[in-house]
């Protein structure tokens, strides 16, 4: 499968079979600009501008939002409820986390997750082998508690997301601060990554950077 990130919380998700998955599209208020990209599926996490922009993506896609399963082609989904804050949601209100089932690859987007998770949502969610991760504080978990939901989720790789970079019009930490965390990191030194079954096993929380363009 391949992991195509194209800035903030958005990432195009392309399956063995060519399923097209793009996750929490923004709009230019965020100070990206997003590439044309098309899709089979979008998925929202909550209904925020640079999260749910789905006009700014091509090709009709049919749009998945809130709790339940999901069948997206050869790819399963399941959405996990959570909050955007840590205080149930009454300041930013709910957050969808999404895993993927990606050709045996289950990918985890936790979408501006605003808090450690509990037991319940930690089982639910289940085993994950790659971690979509906010980083940036302010709006999301901070690089500590990022690091934190890494080690309840225990996923074998992690790729940052949501976190300050040239392009971004509002104030979040940079990167240097989870990378800090987590020890240390790999840069891919480009906006995509393909994994197989065999790539994804040999790690245990290697931290992949992308660039976004």
């Amino acid at each position: 499968m391949k992991i195509r990130w194209l800035g903030h919380a958005c990432f195009l998700l392309t399956s063995p079979k060519g399923t097209r998955i793009v996750t929490d599209p923004y709009d230019e208020g965020t100070g990206y600009v997003i590439p044309a990209v098309e899709a089979d599926y979008v998925t929202v996490s909550h209904s925020h501008f640079d999260h749910a922009t789905v006009s700014a993506v091509q090709g009709d896609p049919q749009v998945i939002s809130g709790r339940g399963d999901f069948s997206l082609d050869d790819v399963t989904a399941h959405g996990t409820g959570t909050w955007h804050d840590e205080v149930g949601g009454e300041r930013r209100g709910p957050n969808t986390v999404y895993v993927f089932d990606v050709g045996g690859i289950r990918v985890c987007h936790l979408g501006d997750l605003g808090h450690l998770l509990n037991a319940q949502q930690k089982a639910e969610i289940g085993k994950v082998d790659v971690l979509l991760v906010p980083t940036g504080g302010t709006y999301t978990i901070d690089a500590q508690k990022a690091w934190q939901v890494c080690q309840q989720l225990n996923p074998h790789v992690v790729i940052p997301m949501h976190y300050r970079t040239d392009a971004l019009a509002f104030p979040l930490d940079k990167l240097s601060s989870f990378i800090a965390e987590a020890g240390g990191c790999n840069r891919i030194g480009a906006t995509t990554v393909e994994l197989d079954k065999s790539d994804v096993s040999r790690h245990m929380k290697a931290v992949y950077v992308l660039d976004y363009r």
